[in-house]
C-alpha cells in the first residue's frame, strides 16, 4: 500500500521575523515525504524575497494574500488549496514560528494511521534551546450542562496536560494520549474530515480557535490524540503557564526576539477587538454561560501584548526591578493606542473591499 499522502498548510502565527528558521527546520529535519502551501499575510519585503526564492527551489505553493488575515482566515486559504488542488490524505497546519525535531510527521501519520484518529497533535514544547518545556500535550475540554434552580447552564471545563514540565521530568509520560484538544501550534488532520464539518471557522479571529476546532471534530464523532513522541517547538509567547519549567531549566524568562516590523500583525492578531469578538463568538456559537472562565479571558484582553512590550520596557526602565505602578500606567497608555490601531486597520481594510466593487 502507498503511504499517506500529506501536505502543510503554513500559516501566521503573531509575527515573520521566524519564517525563515521555521521552514528551513522542516525541510531539514522531516524525513516523510510531504507538498507544502505556505500562506503568506503581507509579510516585509525581505520575508516575501525569501519566501518567494524558497518557493521555487523547494517546489511549494507560495499563496499571498493584500492585507492582514487571521491565523483561521489563512488556515483556510491554504486549505481551500489542498482540497481543491491536491489529493491528500491529511493536512497538517503548522505555523509560522514553529521548529521541528526529526520523525516528528512519520510520528503524526503513524498515530492517524494506527488509532485512526481524526486529529493528531504533537508535543509542542516552548523555549530556547528547543525540545526541553512542554507547552501543551493535550488536554480535556468539554462542555458540561448543570441545572440550578431550573435554569440550565453550559460551561467549558479545561484543563492542559503537563504545561510547563520539563521533558526530561515527565520521560514516563510521554505515551501516546487520546484527548479532547491540541493546538493549532502543530496539528494534522484527516481530511474527510472536512466533508463533515465545512472550513474552519472564521469567527474566530484570535483565541481558543483550537479549542472550537476540537469541539467540531468531537461532535462529527472524530478522535483526538496527543502524539508524545512527535516533537516540536513553538517559539511564542504565553508564558505565564510554563513559567515553572522555563525557571527551572533555563534560569530565565527568555522571550521571543521579535523585530520592529512584526509589529503591525502582532497588534492585531492580539488586539482586544479581535480577541474579544473571538470570546463572544465561542460564547454564543456553543450556547456558554458567561462564567468564570470567560470572565477571567476578558479581564485579560490584552495580555500578550503586555507580556511582549509592556513588561520589558518596566524591566528596562527599573534596572530589572519591576515596578506594578508604572507596569499599570504604561498598559493605560497602550490599551488606546491597540484600539486606534485596530480601528484604522479596519477602515483601510473597509476601503479597500469598497475600491474592488466599483
Amino acid at each position: 500500500m502507498k503511504p499517506p499522502k500529506v501536505t502543510l498548510v503554513v500559516g501566521p502565527r503573531e509575527r515573520f521575523s521566524y519564517t525563515q528558521t521555521s521552514l528551513e527546520s522542516i525541510y531539514a529535519n522531516t524525513d516523510y515525504p510531504f507538498d507544502l502551501v505556505f500562506v503568506d499575510v503581507c509579510s516585509p519585503a525581505s520575508v516575501q524575497t525569501y519566501l518567494q526564492e524558497k518557493s521555487q527551489k523547494q517546489s511549494f505553493t507560495l499563496l499571498t494574500t493584500d492585507h492582514y488575515i487571521s491565523p483561521n482566515q489563512a488556515r483556510n486559504v491554504g486549505l481551500r488549496y489542498v482540497l481543491d488542488h491536491t489529493d491528500s490524505d491529511y493536512v497538517v497546519f503548522i505555523e509560522n514560528d514553529v521548529i521541528v525535531k526529526r520523525g516528528w510527521l512519520t510520528q503524526l501519520v503513524n498515530c492517524a494511521e494506527e488509532t485512526n484518529a481524526t486529529v493528531v497533535g504533537p508535543l509542542t514544547c516552548i523555549g530556547n534551546p528547543a525540545h526541553q518545556v512542554i507547552h501543551n500535550a493535550g488536554g480535556k475540554s468539554y462542555i458540561k450542562t448543570e441545572v440550578k434552580d431550573g435554569q440550565t447552564r453550559r460551561r467549558i471545563k479545561q484543563s492542559a496536560y503537563l504545561t510547563g514540565r520539563a521533558i526530561a521530568d515527565v520521560s514516563d509520560q510521554l505515551q501516546r494520549t487520546q484527548c479532547d484538544y491540541v493546538e493549532f501550534h502543530c496539528m494534522l488532520v484527516r481530511r474527510d474530515i472536512f466533508s463533515t464539518i465545512g472550513l474552519l471557522d472564521e469567527g474566530m479571529l484570535a483565541t481558543r480557535e483550537h479549542i472550537d476546532f476540537c469541539f467540531m471534530v468531537t461532535q462529527a464523532g472524530g478522535r483526538i490524540y496527543s502524539e508524545r513522541e512527535a516533537i516540536v517547538t513553538t517559539d511564542t509567547l504565553g508564558l505565564a503557564s510554563n513559567k515553572a519549567g522555563l525557571m527551572a531549566w533555563f534560569g530565565q524568562l527568555k522571550l521571543p526576539d521579535f523585530k520592529w516590523s512584526d509589529l503591525p500583525y502582532f497588534m492585531l492578531r492580539w488586539s482586544d477587538a479581535w480577541d474579544r469578538a473571538s470570546l463572544d463568538h465561542l460564547r454564543q456559537k456553543w450556547n456558554l454561560a458567561e462564567d468564570k472562565y470567560f470572565t477571567k479571558r476578558y479581564a485579560g484582553l490584552g495580555s500578550r501584548r503586555h507580556e511582549l512590550l509592556i513588561k520589558p520596557v518596566v524591566r528596562f526602565l527599573t534596572l530589572g526591578k519591576g515596578n506594578p505602578w508604572l507596569e499599570k500606567r504604561l498598559i493605560a497608555l497602550e490599551r488606546p493606542l491597540n484600539h486606534f490601531w485596530f480601528n484604522r486597520y479596519a477602515r483601510r481594510l473597509r476601503q479597500a473591499q469598497f475600491s474592488k466593487t466599483v
